[in-house]
């Protein structure tokens, strides 16, 4: 059996980063991250580079120990050029020795492969199914409900514009507008803290390459509603989206999934509108109504010092609820 080594660099996910958004430099400051984990195979000077991955890594409250997670979205890892062709994947993550990181546990969120299937399997073995992705996929027929169809058309009739810049070329006012509209929309349905990004956030976000904001304007100019579009490994995502208050009525984020869409499909890229907040809620109903495909979606709950796990979790969380990751921050 081949052998593995894991290894933590702090250099803020430097030695992770790469052309995908979800790996770009600017989107892991963006979400703070702190480190980069490398993957070789075998041990001393001979080992290979064979993968990587961005991680915030955290303290464990009640410790002196640290676990880490993956930055917001599809990071997932980005695998090695070269030598790699001949190592078989997925990677059974019990032959990995994480022991030189120091970590207890690593909560890795997976890339959402692009291409046709659309999606792959994860590059480590036994990782867990969560989600469900409401995709467009461009090589299957376009997909829309008559009553969105009926909306868009009206909302153009009325004289609204859609508005796409490459988000390194966005101005303030274009940056504010779509602030203001996420904001409102995050205020509006109750969203956790961890969603109220700051301005210093999206200002880095889409400084990144390969983004692009895409504004529905009214017809006295006003953003109505607005979306960052980002590329990520064969996949545009419709990232981070929101309605103005006044503008609700009207349903204009219908106009700007339709754009995104065409937009998407020009280039030949699938569009990934991730899930609701919950199975079945109003959100993932909307996002059905554009979707012509699911793709299943995967992390990976890696424990790399399995008696500080234990331990750390009888202290902190005896009473823990079943399936959450890691235990002992139930």
């Amino acid at each position: 059996m081949t052998g593995f080594t894991a290894e933590l660099v702090e250099d803020g996910g430097r030695a992770a980063s790469g052309p995908d958004f979800f790996r770009s430099a600017e989107f892991l400051e963006a979400e703070d991250a702190t480190h980069s984990l490398l993957i070789f195979e075998g041990a001393g000077p001979a080992r290979e580079p064979v993968a990587s991955a961005p991680l915030l890594v955290r303290e464990i409250g009640g410790s002196d120990r640290l676990d880490a997670i993956s930055p917001y979205g599809y990071p997932g890892l980005a695998i090695s050029d070269g030598p790699l062709l001949r190592i078989d994947f997925p990677i059974d993550p019990a032959t990995i020795d994480f022991s030189a990181t120091g970590l207890v546990t690593i909560f890795l969120r997976h890339s959402l492969e692009g291409g046709p299937p659309v999606s792959g399997d994860p590059p480590l073995a036994g990782a867990t199914p969560r989600n469900v992705c409401l995709v467009s996929d461009p090589s299957l027929p376009r997909k829309s409900r008559a009553s969105d169809r009926q909306q868009i058309r009206k909302n153009l009739k009325r004289g609204c514009e859609i508005e796409i810049t490459p988000g390194p070329e966005t101005d303030t006012a274009q940056r504010a507008g779509f602030f203001t509209a996420y904001t409102e929309t995050m205020a509006r349905t109750g969203a956790a803290e961890r969603y109220f990004f700051s301005e210093r956030y999206f200002d880095l976000t889409l400084s990144a390459e390969g983004t692009w904001l895409f504004i529905l304007r009214d017809p006295e100019g006003e953003a109505a509603a607005a979306s960052i579009a980002t590329l990520s490994d064969g996949v545009l995502h419709y990232y981070l989206s929101g309605t103005a208050d006044a503008h609700l009525k009207g349903a204009p984020m219908k106009n700007v999934v339709e754009r995104m869409i065409e937009f998407g499909a020009e280039r030949e890229l699938p569009v990934n509108f991730g899930g609701g907040i919950a199975p079945g809620d109003a959100l993932e109903e909307f996002k059905r109504g554009f979707a012509n495909r699911e793709v299943q979606w995967f992390t990976s709950e890696i424990v790399c010092d399995p008696q500080a796990n234990a331990e750390l979790t009888a202290a902190l969380a005896p009473e823990a609820t079943p399936g959450f990751f890691p235990p002992y921050r139930a």
